[in-house]
Parts: C-alpha cells; structure tokens; sequence
C-alpha cells in the first residue's frame, strides 16, 4: 500500500511537466510564446533566427515578398502569408510579415 506522502509525491512530477513543457522552449533571435500545442514564434529578420519548440527546431531561411521560407525539423517550406503548410506532422502558418519580423504559428499535427 502507498502511503500518502507517497502518492503526493508520485503526482507531483505530473503536475510539474505542463511547466516542464513550456520552459523546453529556446530561441536564437526569436521570441517564442508556447502553449502544450502550438507555439507562436516572432523571428528577427536580417539574421540567423531559430527556436527549438514542441521537440523540433524551426528555422526562419528567408523572406521573398509575401512568401516565407522555413525549415522545421529539417524539412524546408515555403509559407504564403495569411496560409498554412504542413511539415513534419506540424502546422504552419504565417500570421505576418514586417521589415523587423515574421510572425508564425506552429502547432501539433491536431492543433
């Protein structure tokens, strides 16, 4: 039988991975706002911006006008504004573009 203090302790590193989650986000010249999801990704413009989100790193490779070229674990897209593709088992969409960033959304296959 377990004792009470056991299962409190059995449950806390459950209650600690949403945290957990959220946290295992990183970015080089990239602002990232998660979710257990998706994550919303602003990438710098004019430098070399990634993030590492949901498991995989998503890459900003160039901007051609309306079209936005990624790469998300390692497989290359490109991504009209306002639209989405799929790469990798993930959504992506760009919200926008601007002379300073790009604004994107990434989210689990079901998200």
């Amino acid at each position: 039988m377990i004792s009470p203090v056991g299962r409190k302790l059995a449950v806390l590193p459950l209650l600690l991975l949403p945290l957990g989650a959220l946290a295992a986000c990183s970015s080089e010249n990239a602002q990232t706002d998660c979710t257990v999801n998706a994550c919303t990704v602003t990438f710098d413009r004019g430098v070399e911006a990634s993030a590492s989100i949901l498991g995989v790193k998503a890459e900003l490779v160039s901007v051609q006008g309306q079209n936005v070229t990624m790469r998300i674990a390692g497989q290359q897209i490109t991504v009209p504004v306002g639209e989405g593709e799929q790469a990798e088992g993930f959504n992506v969409s760009v919200q926008s573009v601007t002379q300073e960033n790009v604004v994107v959304k990434i989210s689990n296959g079901g998200g």
